[in-house]
């Protein structure tokens, strides 16, 4: 799984996922701990999840102090506006917006279309 995709979103609830996959892991290794090869590839699995749920326990807790912190910084009806619903709404109109605004893309030259044609035979 990509960086980006284990970062976003809500890492707290995600080191919860990860920390209970490690544990079921670790609980499969114990079940086949009499297969060598399996125990040593269930015990890494066992341990890459919990390190990854463990990582993730401390990058949420770290978020949610330097959103506690950058939140103290500003004025009361500055927050408050901010942990409005309209004013999400606002903000995810305009990611749209900015998202949607992309290059279009280039119509195919007769050069391609003729290859589609010819590797569609």
């Amino acid at each position: 799984m990509a960086l980006q995709g284990i970062l976003s979103g809500d890492p707290s609830k995600s080191s919860k996922v990860y920390l209970a996959i490690g544990a079921l892991s670790l609980v499969k290794a114990i079940a086949v701990r009499n297969d060598r090869k399996r125990f040593r590839r269930e015990l890494l699995d066992a341990g890459l999840f919990l390190g990854i749920g463990l990582a993730l326990r401390q990058f949420g807790k770290l978020k949610a102090q330097k959103r506690q912190e950058l939140e103290s910084q500003l004025p009361d009806w500055a927050a408050a506006a901010m942990r409005s619903e309209s004013a999400r709404r606002g903000v995810r109109s305009v990611a749209k917006r900015q998202l949607s605004q992309s290059e279009p893309e280039p119509e195919p030259t007769l050069r391609d279309r003729a290859r589609g044609v010819l590797a569609s035979l």
